[in-house]
């Protein structure tokens, strides 16, 4: 009889970390279909919105609600299909149901037109990209037809996808409805690897919408670096021919211009980093669908390459202004400290050469005054021996008190000065240096 098997203690994010990669993973999809795809940007509170207002949809159709961990939801409503996915800044919603057989001289029915009109017009956030894409059986439409009332022909964009078993069209227009639109024309591919297909499709127009948002504030940014930049070389110049009494406000003003120029930093930042990061994604994106050129149109690729890779450098180049300002604002402020830290160094030893000057008078007058120290303890030691003189003349000392004073004075006078000599020499080389 087999053991039964033992599973140590597991990570508590191993099962997470692990679905990780079965996240959001696309639908097996058959042509003829229209899809409508939404992406609202929202802050975190419409992200929660977006929850609820999709639970109200779930509540009309009769079904249950999603929990409040869910991410990505795909649902037959029966009219439609929905996919629902909740972002770090943005959600996506995906509506999607069978195409309508295409009438000459006539766009296809959008699935847009299947969803509850006031339902949909009160979703959260607010529109970033609003899609219509339509997949249909290549053999079944007329291309050019289709093409000439759905797509801008001045504008026209077009490729081959999926190793040439695919095409798509479009023109990266908005149109009077507000909708963008986007075909692809599809042959013998599998209903799996249609579904991935049409999910990149989906994700370039976001992606390549959400990598903008950092146009806007590269553009802002420039203003406040020309700015800021003039002010560092005007500051740079002032410290250069400044005194010492102008060092405070100089230094002063560059605190300032530091706090500006950390808080533009601080404020940019994250949104440059992450249209760094949308670019990426599109990147991947427009190489996974692996297209190659129809005669005398643009590809995606090349489309992106020109049009979008302006935008994507002013965001990088941004990016690097904002860097290298820091920078410099840092290199000037140390440059000034530097400066404000020797004149304290000269100051601090100007000071220290004068209190030793003082020391050097101190030490002359405490000399005089041991020299009158000397004199005076002399004087009233020899009044005492004075006084003990005439007292020892009773007793038969044979000098006179005053021959006896006379006498004493040398003796007095050198042993009061050796007396404090010693008491000096032993204090100061006992002090520490």
């Amino acid at each position: 009889m087999p053991q039964p098997t033992v599973l140590p203690a597991q990570h508590p994010e191993r099962v997470v970390l692990h679905n990780e990669v079965h996240a959001r993973p696309p639908e097996a999809l058959s042509a003829p279909l229209a899809l409508t795809h939404i992406v609202m940007w929202t802050d975190a509170a419409q992200r929660e919105a977006s929850r609820a207002h999709l639970a109200a949809l779930l509540r009309d159709h009769h079904l249950a609600p999603p929990d409040a961990h869910t991410t990505h939801l795909r649902i037959d409503l029966g009219a439609f299909r929905l996919r629902w996915e909740l972002h770090t800044e943005f959600v996506t919603w995906t509506f999607t149901r069978p195409a309508e057989r295409h009438e000459a001289g006539r766009e296809p029915p959008a699935a847009i037109e299947a969803v509850p009109h006031a339902w949909l017009a009160r979703l959260p956030g607010q529109s970033l990209c609003a899609l219509h894409l339509w997949v249909l059986a290549a053999q079944e439409v007329d291309t050019g037809s289709l093409v000439r009332h759905v797509l801008r022909e001045d504008s026209l964009i077009a490729s081959t996808v999926a190793d040439g078993y695919g095409e798509v069209y479009t023109d990266f227009c908005i149109h009077a409805d507000g909708y963008s639109r986007m075909l692809l024309l599809a042959g013998s591919l599998t209903p799996r690897r249609l579904g991935r297909l049409v999910l990149r499709l989906l994700e370039i127009e976001t992606y390549r919408m959400a990598a903008l948002l950092g146009l806007p504030a590269a553009r802002s940014a420039g203003q406040a670096l020309a700015q800021a930049e003039g002010e560092l070389a005007a500051l740079a110049e002032a410290i250069r021919s400044a005194g010492p009494s102008d060092e405070p406000a100089l230094l002063d003003r560059l605190t300032r211009l530091a706090g500006k120029v950390e808080s533009q930093y601080a404020a940019t930042h994250s949104r440059f980093s992450a249209s760094r990061a949308y670019f990426e994604l599109l990147d991947k994106r427009i190489q996974d669908i692996a297209e190659s050129r129809v005669a005398g149109l643009q590809t995606l690729g090349e489309f992106m390459d020109r049009r979008v890779s302006p935008a994507r450098a002013t965001c990088e180049w941004a990016a690097r202004r904002q860097d290298a300002l820091s920078q410099r604002v840092s290199r000037v402020s140390n440059l000034l400290r530097t400066r404000v830290e020797i004149e304290q160094q000269q100051s601090s030893q100007a000071l220290l050469a004068a209190m030793n000057q003082r020391q050097g008078l101190q030490l002359k007058l405490q000399s005089t005054v041991e020299g009158l120290s000397v004199a005076a303890i002399t004087y009233y030691i020899v009044g005492l021996v004075s006084y003990l003189a005439r007292g020892a003349q009773g007793l038969g000392w044979p000098l006179a008190p005053e021959t006896t004073a006379a006498l004493a004075i040398p003796v007095v006078a050198l042993s009061v000065w050796w007396s404090l000599r010693r008491l000096h020499h032993r204090m100061f080389s006992s002090s520490p240096h």
